[in-house]
C-alpha cells in the first residue's frame, strides 16, 4: 500500500505528460489519424484553425506543460497552465463531440495532481495577500532616502 501512495503521483504525472506531449506534438508533426469529428466539432476547430495563430500556441504550450510534466520541473506551474485547456476539453467533449474516455481521464489526472501538489498552490489560493517590499511601487524610491535619525 505504501508503494501506491509513493507511485501513484509519479504514475499520475508521468501519464499526463505524456497525453499532452504526445498530443501536442501530433498537432505540429500529424503522425496521428484524426477520427471523424460531428459537425458542430468541425466547425468549430474549423473556426479555431481559421485564425491562423490558435492551434499552433496552443499546442506549443501542451508540449511544453507535457515536457515539464515528464521531466518532473515545475509541476505546479504545468498543471496551472494545462487547467484551462483540460476544461476546454473536457467542455468540447460534453457539447460537441461526446463520448470520448480520454477527456474524462485527462480530468482526473488534472485534478489527482492539483490536490498531491496543493501545498504549492496555497498561496496562489490566498484571498489577501500584501506586495513582496521590494515589487511594490516606489520601492526603490523609499530605499534611496536617507533614514532620518532620532538623535
Amino acid at each position: 500500500m505504501n508503494n501506491v501512495k509513493r507511485l501513484a503521483p509519479v504514475a499520475a504525472r508521468v501519464l499526463l505528460g505524456l497525453v499532452f506531449f504526445v498530443f501536442g506534438l501530433n498537432g505540429f508533426l500529424q503522425f496521428l489519424p484524426q477520427p471523424p469529428a460531428p459537425a458542430a466539432a468541425a466547425a468549430f476547430a474549423g473556426g479555431l484553425a481559421a485564425s491562423g495563430y490558435f492551434f499552433p500556441m496552443l499546442k506549443a504550450i501542451e508540449v511544453a506543460a507535457g515536457a515539464l510534466l515528464l521531466t518532473n520541473r515545475y509541476v505546479p506551474l504545468a498543471l496551472t497552465v494545462l487547467a484551462p485547456i483540460v476544461v476546454n476539453i473536457v467542455l468540447f467533449h460534453v457539447f460537441l463531440a461526446p463520448g470520448n474516455p480520454v477527456a474524462w481521464l485527462v480530468l482526473a489526472l488534472e485534478i489527482y495532481l492539483a490536490f498531491v501538489y496543493r501545498s504549492a498552490f496555497r498561496p496562489m489560493l490566498a484571498a489577501r495577500v500584501q506586495p513582496d517590499a521590494a515589487a511594490a511601487p516606489g520601492a526603490a524610491q523609499r530605499s534611496a532616502r536617507p533614514v532620518e535619525s532620532a538623535a
